[in-house]
């Protein structure tokens, strides 16, 4: 049932938020290559499991996929932050972070052909196949990448870690505002074309252009902010964000079913360079602020807010949206993200809290 679309991603990041809280001992044992690796492939068995396309099938395919989510962006955080000078931080995450847009554009394209040629359950094993590929071409670096890279201190354990994030004030706001602009990105990407199919009458072919230009203006701004992020401090370049994503909230809650095509454009690809921009610079902030041998453990809990953001924003936006409408449900996200906007600034004018990187 394509209704179950929405379940179905709640589950997988509540699964992968899980995971990732336990990633930095997983890692401290194996090596983030391999864990790189073996997430790749409990996405391959995720996939395959999908085609089977039974009810035990597709909950096996929801943990799996989970699974393969939850690890990545704290392995590669550890591997990253011993291989990169702090002062390119900012860049070199935005830089992985564009992958995650790249892949969904890439997917785009290919899997309505593929379902042209070998069917949706064909289609769900050649990616399969393809992640495997890739789980068998990243062995071929393991032996170079683990062995230059040292493995992380010893874990603190998911308690001590979380209460460590949470007990540092920049972490504190770092993390939440993280899990809050995550419900932004995703009612975004979920509901745009929704919203603009119902209450401006576009057609689904104009609604769908404006999400793809949307979202590659963010891929780009990504980088943009990458690179601002290793020249500017980055907890008030972030504050600054929630308030351009705030803005762009308001104005996508203020468009009228009359309103020229052309202003409607401008306003959703404003809001898409801003609101998807955000993470790498998040993520770069955190391994900054990690101690010693603890970027993996820090990171981990900054990939469980943000997972935590995926599972509770697009449930709650929905049901905002039925309640009062779609223009509420953005003016509520506004609201949200100003405030931790608001949030952030206030702590970067504490002394210390913006000092630049050696």
């Amino acid at each position: 049932d394509p209704k179950l679309v929405g379940v179905f991603t709640a589950v997988t990041y509540a699964v992968a938020s899980v995971v990732a809280l336990a990633t930095a001992d997983v890692i401290a044992r194996l090596g983030a290559v391999r864990v790189c690796q073996l997430a790749l492939l409990a996405g391959a068995a995720g996939l395959a499991f999908s085609a089977a396309a039974t009810l035990w099938a597709c909950l096996a395919a929801v943990i799996l996929i989970g699974l393969a989510q939850g690890p990545t962006n704290p392995a590669s955080a550890h591997i990253l932050s011993q291989r990169v000078p702090r002062r390119y931080y900012s860049i070199v995450f935005s830089l992985k972070q564009t992958g995650v847009p790249v892949g969904f554009g890439i997917a785009g394209i290919l899997l309505p052909l593929l379902l042209g040629w070998v069917g949706w359950r064909g289609a769900a094993l050649i990616a399969a196949a393809a992640l495997v590929a890739g789980a068998v071409a990243l062995g071929l670096l393991r032996s170079r990448l683990d062995a230059t890279t040292a493995p992380p201190g010893p874990s603190p354990g998911i308690r001590r870690s979380v209460r460590f994030v949470l007990g540092h004030r920049q972490l504190r706001v770092l993390g939440w505002s993280a899990l809050i602009y995550v419900i932004a990105q995703h009612s975004f990407t979920f509901f745009l074309v929704t919203y603009l199919y119902e209450h401006c009458r576009l057609t689904i072919g104009e609604a769908g252009l404006l999400l793809f230009l949307a979202q590659m203006g963010g891929t780009a701004q990504r980088l943009v902010l990458g690179a601002l992020g290793d020249r500017l401090p980055r907890l008030p370049l972030l504050g600054w964000t929630g308030v351009a994503i705030a803005a762009g909230a308001t104005g996508i809650a203020l468009i009228a079913p009359d309103t020229p095509y052309w202003l409607i454009a401008l306003a959703v690809i404003a809001y898409g360079v801003v609101v998807i921009s955000w993470n790498g610079v998040s993520i770069a902030e955190f391994a900054h602020l990690a101690p010693p041998g603890q970027v993996a453990a820090v990171a981990a809990v900054q990939t469980a807010l943000a997972f935590s953001g995926a599972v509770l924003g697009p449930p709650l936006f929905g049901l905002i949206a039925a309640a009062s409408g779609y223009s509420w449900a953005f003016l509520v996200v506004a609201g949200f993200v100003a405030a931790a906007a608001f949030w952030q600034l206030t702590v970067a004018r504490t002394p210390g809290s913006t000092r630049a990187d050696a």
